[in-house]
């Protein structure tokens, strides 16, 4: 006696899977959207017993709706959080004492921050060996100006 398990909803239920975790190594945040169709439509054949044509239908309509209506507050929600991460991480730079390790002007310079040597710019022109304080952060350079 065999059991077959592969059912039509074990497989759109795999087909959700797959592409829930493909979401987590292709960060698109559109993959989501998709596999909640899938998953949704595992559950629309366990309790109505659709058939292929109609599994199809719902599949796209979840997905799509679901991509639509869903995908941009997703994003804003993320793009909030890491504000307040990029907020936190400036917070760790701005004020705080470095020292340059090479004259600095406004188009090239080192500093030394926290054990770490730094690009840097600045206003003015700073000479090697002098104290600065960090008035901002552009990526890997930091804006200075003498203290």
């Amino acid at each position: 006696m065999e059991i077959n398990w592969l059912t039509n909803e074990v497989i759109w239920f795999l087909i959700g899977l797959v592409l829930l975790v493909t979401e987590l190594a292709l960060p698109s945040f559109i993959l989501i959207f998709f596999g909640i169709g899938a998953w949704a439509t595992a559950l629309a054949i366990w309790f109505t017993g659709i058939e292929i044509d109609t599994q199809i239908i719902v599949f796209i309509l979840i997905s799509v709706i679901s991509l639509l209506i869903f995908r941009n507050r997703f994003l804003s929600l993320f793009d909030k959080q890491n504000a307040h991460f990029t907020d936190d991480v400036e917070s760790d730079f701005i004020g705080k004492v470095a020292t340059t390790i090479e004259s600095v002007n406004s188009f090239s310079g080192k500093v030394l921050f926290n054990g770490t040597q730094w690009k840097a710019i600045s206003d003015e022109n700073i000479k090697s060996d002098q104290k600065v304080e960090v008035i901002s952060k552009d990526n890997i350079t930091l804006k200075i100006k003498s203290l």
